[in-house]
């Protein structure tokens, strides 16, 4: 089971998606940062000086936060955006990359050996 265990965790696969868990994890944490601390203060500005972390309806005891709820969409939209175009980005590599003309592999030793006799039979 070890063996098994190691082989599945040493492939190329899964080392890819440990890294972009990492990698999509500090993104997450950039695009928060941009949305809080630079897209909503001006957006808060624009709006006539309010913030909109601290938008909020209260009912009662109910506290409905509309505010935090817009930052998040925006938060979602920025991250949805710029993962759509990595992935538009990586499909035009890809079919670059395909668009390639491959060369047909190399003829095999019994390939090769049987063309030399045929064309040692056709020489006769």
């Amino acid at each position: 089971m070890w063996k098994e265990f190691k082989a599945f965790a040493l492939k190329g696969n899964v080392f890819d998606l440990a890294v972009a868990v990492i990698i999509g994890a500090a993104f997450g944490k950039i695009v928060t940062s941009l949305v809080n601390d630079i897209i909503m203060p001006v957006v808060g500005l624009l709006i006539g000086g309010v913030s909109l972390q601290n938008l909020q309806y209260e009912y009662g005891d109910a506290v409905l936060k509309y505010g935090a709820f817009l930052q998040t969409v925006v938060d979602f939209f920025i991250i949805a955006a710029s993962l759509f175009f990595v992935i538009k980005l990586a499909g035009k590599l890809k079919r670059k990359e395909e668009a390639k003309p491959q060369e047909p592999p190399a003829p095999s030793k019994e390939v090769a050996l049987l063309t030399e006799i045929r064309d040692l039979l056709k020489q006769k």
